[in-house]
Order: structure tokens, then C-alpha cells, then sequence
């Protein structure tokens, strides 16, 4: 798709284009109990083909489920941090369809009768302005077996390890209106399953996929489109390109003369477009009908009550209080409450260098995360604990060294592990306060720049930046920028 497609797919209401994007998603949050939902088989990552595989998940005639009263704790949990009602009575359903990975030929998760309901998530678009993303329902279910094809020349391998694996599947509203806000919402959920600790979150193993519903129409009409749902979409990036190269499919087809049929399609990230699986599957496909193996779920207010009482701080929450207490814009404290973890150690730094909450924040949010992103790193993995960078701060703030030179310390501290003091000593870094020092570095570069002195006082008042660079270059920038730039004042002139 080319940049010009791409920016049309973007456009906002009040652009040319005649075209609404209407976006919902389903995403597959991966429950983090030890076991899975319907048996006592692990769930452990990385375990050889069919090692995590017991008789229940084979499928092996006369075994019954025994539903994981964690994986409901969880779900519940979920559903009071997004404000939605709990069923304090729901039912487990068979979702009956055959594949190969599917030993039973039928998958029990939750159709008419839901444990979580309606609820709703807000995510914060690019122009800062907030958007509420309905949630339709959130309801428990076993994850299917993987098909294998790698190193296996025309068969086909299935591994049972994941059958059986406890999801919360997450279904929003249409209330998304471009990939953009797609992925907003996405990562709002990432968050907070990850702040609840209910998943893992890590979208590489699988933990948190998310299938996408995309049609387009009209802009100003009131019917929606006929959608397409793209399958197993496990990165934000592919979710983007996904989304935008669909939609601008579906506008080529219809402005062509053709018809949008509703189907359930792939992405291909290597030819980045998408490609039809097999026609959409409606309800009545599967065949619903209650499971006869399990009673259904009853949650009580005490139960309702107890799990209330386990949430953690939520992001939002987070943000709010960052903002009010460290002072914070809305922006740097919704950057800094996207990670549980990030907000730990950026309060853990802003505790350590007290009366400096902003100077914190820009080093977290900065060089900090920069650092993590260079190694693909989550948080700082004991390679710098927040104790240490507040220990570099300091220096900062009592001035021993410049913010300049505070980020040669700080590679150095990440390279090696050293503390920021022990540092500046060894690179004898320490800033240049000394007045009468800088002023004699001062005359030296007046001396040896006569015209530009000269220039400079007959009005060329830019030249005032190139005394700035000279003198920091003579004292290899350890002058102190405030006091260098107030001297500078006084004694160019003349």
C-alpha cells in the first residue's frame, strides 16, 4: 500500500474522503493460572509437543472437565476494572466445529450467558482528546492445539500443549473508527491485563492475540458494512497494517462494482495484505448448546466483594494521582503508567531525589526507555535500579554535573553497572562552577574570536549561541550552563 493510500485509510470526518472505517476487535487474553481451565495439565511455555497434554485435553471418552476457580477469579477481576456487571449466573456453552487441533470436535467456552457484561475502556487519541471503546462481553474459554508444518515435509504435526489453556475473550463495540484507534485500544487492554495480573501479556508466545472485524461504509450512513474478521493478529504493528490494508480493500472492491463478502481472512506481514481463509461462520455454524459436563457459575456479592478488594491501582487511576501528586502533565503520566512496572520504578526514582518529580520523569521517560527499547527489555532487568539513576540525578541537581554530561554518565552506567559517582571521578566529569574559572575560559574565546566579537556587538545577537558552543568546547563541557550563560551576558557586551 502506498503512503498516499495509507493516509486515506487514516482520514479523519472533516477530510475529502467518503469513506467510515467501522473497527472491532476480539482479543484473546491468555489467563495466567498454573493449570489449564478444565484440568490439572500445565500451561508452562516452551514444553516439548503433547508433554502438557492429559486425557481431558485429548478428548478421551468418559472424562470430565473440573472447572480452575482461578481462571474465574480472573475473569471477574477483569470485568470490575472495565465497570462492567457481573452474571452472578453463567454457563458454559459447546462451540462445536471439527479441525484437526481440536480433539473433542467441539470447544466449551461462553455464548448466551457471558460471566462478564457490558463495560467500557478509554484510550487517548493523538490529539490528546479521550475516546470511550464499548465492551460487549468478556467471556471464559479453552484455547485449541497448535498445527505444526516446520521440519515436517507433507504432514502435518499437532501439538496438544495448549489445548485447554484458560482465555478471557475480550469483545468490544464497533466504536473504533482507524487502525490507529485499534491499536490505542489494544494497548490500553495490554496494559491493563498486565496491571491486573491476569496474563503475561507477551504477544510473542502467544499470551495476547486478537482477531479484528473491519468494514467500511459511507460516512453519514447508519447501516454498517459487511466485515471481515482478520484471524490471530499478535502484534500491534501487524494489527496497523492489517487493519489498513483491509480497509483499503474493501474500498477498492465496492468503488470497482464489486461486493465485500464476510469471511474470515489472514494476514500475511510478509506480503503485508491480507488473504482469504474460509467464508464467516455465524452462530448458528456451531451448534450451541449448553455444556452438559459442567453446572453452571455462580458468583455471589461476597465473592464479587473479595475480588473488588484485590484490584491494584488501575493505569488511569495512576495516572490521575501522578499528575496530582508529582505535578506531572497528563501526557508524561500516561506515559509513565502504560507499564505497572515503569510506574513502580519512576516512583521509586522520584522518592530518591525529592522535590525533582519532572527532572525524573524526563530521565525514565527518556534515556531510561530508550535504553530498554535498544535491548527489547521491559524494565531496566537489574542492569540500573531506580536507586542508581536517582544517584545520577542528584548530580544533576546539586549541579556537579550538566544535563549534558549526565547522559555520558548514564551510558557508561548502563555499560558497566558503576554508580554514577564513581563515574564522574574516574572521566573527572565533574562540572565547572567555579565563576571566575568560567570567566577566564570566557576571555580566552574572546580573545581568540575578534570578529566575531566584534560582529556581535554591532547587533548580531545569533553570535551569542557561538560564545556559548566555544566556551563549552574550551572547558569539554563542564561549564555550567546557567552561570556560563550569565557571565556571557555581562561580558560580551563589553
Amino acid at each position: 500500500m502506498s503512503e498516499s493510500e495509507a493516509t486515506r485509510t487514516e482520514a479523519s470526518p472533516s477530510e475529502a474522503t467518503p469513506w467510515e472505517t467501522v473497527i472491532g476487535l476480539e482479543i484473546h487474553a491468555q489467563l495466567a493460572t498454573k493449570s489449564k481451565i478444565f484440568s490439572g495439565s500445565a500451561i508452562a511455555y516452551g514444553a516439548p509437543p503433547n508433554a502438557q497434554a492429559n486425557l481431558v485435553d485429548l478428548g478421551y471418552p468418559g472424562v470430565l472437565p473440573v472447572l480452575n476457580a482461578e481462571a474465574v477469579r480472573m475473569a471477574v477481576k477483569f470485568g470490575l476494572a472495565i465497570g462492567a456487571r457481573i452474571a452472578p449466573h453463567s454457563v458454559f456453552a459447546r462451540k462445536n466445529y471439527f479441525y484437526p487441533d481440536l480433539p473433542k470436535g467441539y470447544q466449551i467456552s461462553q455464548y448466551e450467558l457471558p460471566i462478564v457484561g457490558q463495560g467500557s475502556i478509554d484510550i487517548v487519541l493523538d490529539d490528546g482528546t479521550k475516546k470511550r471503546v464499548g465492551v460487549t462481553r468478556a467471556h471464559l474459554e479453552e484455547d485449541a492445539g497448535k498445527s505444526l508444518h516446520e521440519g515436517l515435509p507433507g504432514v502435518s504435526g499437532i501439538d496438544l500443549n495448549r489445548a485447554g489453556t484458560p482465555l478471557v475473550e475480550i469483545v468490544s463495540e464497533p466504536d473504533m473508527r482507524s487502525a490507529k484507534e485499534a491499536v490505542a485500544y489494544m494497548k490500553k487492554v495490554h496494559t491493563l491485563v498486565r496491571y491486573l495480573e491476569i496474563c503475561d501479556g507477551n504477544m510473542q508466545e502467544g499470551s495476547f492475540r486478537c482477531d479484528a472485524n473491519v468494514s467500511v461504509r459511507r460516512r453519514g450512513a447508519e447501516k454498517f458494512g459487511t466485515r471481515a474478521e482478520i484471524k490471530n493478529l499478535n502484534s500491534f504493528r501487524f494489527v496497523e497494517k492489517a487493519i489498513n490494508y483491509e480497509v483499503e480493500r474493501q474500498i477498492d472492491l465496492i468503488e470497482s462494482g464489486g461486493k465485500v463478502k464476510q469471511e474470515t481472512r489472514l494476514y500475511d506481514p510478509d506480503k503485508g495484505e491480507t488473504r482469504s481463509m474460509r467464508s464467516k461462520e455465524e452462530a448458528n455454524d456451531y451448534r450451541y448448546f449448553p455444556d452438559p459436563d459442567l453446572l453452571p457459575v455462580v458468583v455471589n456479592e461476597t465473592f464479587i466483594a473479595a475480588v473488588r478488594a484485590s484490584l491494584p491501582e488501575l493505569p488511569d487511576q495512576k495516572a490521575v494521582r501522578f499528575s496530582s501528586q508529582y505535578g506531572l502533565s497528563a501526557y508524561d503520566a500516561g506515559v509513565l503508567t502504560a507499564s505497572r512496572e515503569l510506574a513502580a520504578y519512576y516512583e521509586e526514582v522520584a522518592s530518591e531525589v525529592p522535590g525533582e518529580p519532572k527532572l525524573a520523569a524526563n530521565w525514565v521517560m527518556g534515556e531510561l526507555a530508550a535504553a530498554l527499547n535498544r535491548e527489547g527489555l521491559e524494565s531496566d532487568g537489574g542492569k540500573l535500579p531506580a536507586t542508581r539513576l536517582a544517584g545520577l540525578l542528584k548530580r544533576i541537581a546539586d549541579q556537579t554535573i550538566s544535563g549534558k554530561i549526565a547522559k555520558e554518565v548514564f551510558e557508561a552506567m548502563w555499560a558497566s553497572g558503576a554508580g554514577a559517582d564513581a563515574i564522574i571521578e574516574e572521566k573527572g566529569l565533574k562540572q565547572i562552577t567555579d565563576s571566575s574559572a568560567i570567566e577566564r575560559a570566557i576571555d580566552e574565546v574572546m580573545a581568540k574570536n575578534p570578529v566575531q566579537l566584534a560582529d556581535y556587538r554591532s547587533g548580531k545577537d545569533k553570535l551569542f549561541g557561538f560564545f556559548v558552543g566555544q566556551v563549552m568546547k574550551a572547558t569539554q563541557g563542564k561549564a555550567n550552563p546557567a552561570q556560563l550563560n550569565e557571565l556571557l551576558k555581562k561580558k560580551l557586551p563589553g
